[in-house]
């Protein structure tokens, strides 16, 4: 069953309870870096595996998310700031102990390339922040193995 979670802002990802922050640089520009996120919703499964699917919603202003094992998430798009940041609070979900999450990639120029940040700002309740910072390391493999599938993607597509 679906619960609502508490509506928060971008001011969210650096208060939340719980912040894992990830950054890793790619050789894609921003530009296409942030195309792959915000404009290509359905093609993220192709380059994050743990997404199963990913498409618009609500005349764009919003996600569907569905990640293996079964987790669903209905999301608003809160900051869509081209080649900068792309950010989305999650209001629906089925997954148990969360209260409040909001996902910002931060994209800079670095080099010819791009650092790109992933933060993962939530609430819950304790059991559930235990086990994220238990999954941190896994989060973070997650995170590395998705940025290098989709800078190896970008550049197929510029090949």
């Amino acid at each position: 069953m679906a619960r609502r979670l508490r509506p928060v802002g971008l001011e969210f990802a650096e208060s939340a309870p719980l912040r894992l922050v990830f950054a890793r640089e790619v050789g894609a520009a921003p530009e296409a870096v942030y195309s792959a996120l915000a404009d290509d919703m359905t093609g993220w499964p192709e380059w994050f595996t743990a997404v199963t699917l990913c498409r618009p919603i609500d005349g764009g202003a919003g996600r569907e998310v569905r990640l293996k094992g079964g987790t669903r998430f209905r999301e608003t798009i809160v900051a869509a700031e081209a080649a900068q940041r792309y950010a989305y609070r999650i209001d629906e979900t089925n997954a148990p102990g969360l209260r409040a999450l909001l996902e910002e990639w931060r994209l800079t120029p670095a080099g010819t390339g791009t650092r790109v940040q992933w933060t993962f700002a939530a609430d819950g309740a304790a059991p559930f922040r235990f086990a994220m910072k238990l999954g941190r390391a896994g989060m973070s493999r997650a995170f590395r193995d998705a940025v290098t599938a989709l800078d190896r993607r970008l550049a197929a597509a510029n090949a």
